[in-house]
């Protein structure tokens, strides 16, 4: 798990669904008066820069943000993320840098929100900490996102976002969000949640799908965007998220 480095992939399209979907969620439930609490369990480094031997090697970012920072007329979920992207790079119309979900939040959220974010690589840990270390609202912990999770809900505020989004390296992470998510709710049922997914096999996906079901966290929704039509062999053909009680 701690090999993943998310640098290679920064901006791809499964990000720009992700975060696309983040943002929106983020702006429904500030919508409210009340306190809201953000937890991340799987971080990374909050930023990202395109022009680094990583995003250069693979370039993924070309058919997720490059396509998306073109477009003429966004839909107004697009446009919002296109707006903060571009705040991200200094306002300019050059696309040198992509932030990560740990920055859009922090942009989204209100003083009186807070924010916990974990990430266990040790250079991802650094380089979030160095990038949060002046804001007040955010607490960032080196430890595993999915254990610690259960013991942040339910929070003072009693409302919370919390963000699952494992690499999926090895087959275990499925089997571990699931468990954390079903915990995470048993305490918490009234959170909102939202759990990650690549799509690389659809039978891992179904899979998901009857372990939240078996879980008891129905209903849900699901939101899926596919580059390519679904494959027997290997790669990933597009992204999805599933949410456990998401605003309306």
């Amino acid at each position: 798990m701690l090999s993943y480095l998310h640098a290679y992939h920064a901006g791809n399209h499964a990000d720009a669904l992700k975060h696309v979907v983040l943002v929106a969620l983020l702006d429904a439930l500030t919508a409210k008066e009340k306190p809201l609490r953000y937890i991340e369990t799987h971080a990374g480094a909050g930023g990202y820069d395109l022009r680094s031997a990583a995003a250069q090697k693979t370039r993924e970012w070309e058919s997720g943000i490059g396509k998306l920072w073109r477009a003429e007329q966004p839909p107004a979920a697009v446009a919002r993320l296109l707006e903060l992207v571009r705040r991200f790079n200094g306002g300019g119309e050059r696309l040198v840098r992509y932030p990560g979900s740990p920055w859009l939040a922090r942009q989204c959220l209100r003083p009186e929100d807070s924010a916990y974010l974990f990430e266990l690589h040790p250079a991802e840990h650094r380089a979030l900490a160095a990038s949060t270390k002046d804001d007040g609202r955010v607490r960032v912990r080196r430890q595993n996102g999915l254990v610690e999770l259960v013991g942040l809900v339910p929070p003072p505020e009693r409302r919370a976002l919390v963000l699952v989004d494992p690499s999926y390296e090895n087959d275990g992470e499925r089997d571990a969000a699931l468990t954390a998510l079903s915990r995470a709710h048993r305490r918490f049922a009234t959170g909102v949640y939202a759990l990650w997914y690549p799509i690389v096999e659809r039978r891992f996906v179904d899979a998901l799908e009857r372990g939240l079901a078996a879980a008891a966290l129905e209903p849900f929704a699901l939101l899926e965007l596919s580059i390519r039509p679904d494959t027997r062999g290997r790669g990933l053909t597009g992204s999805g998220r599933i949410f456990v009680k998401p605003p309306w």
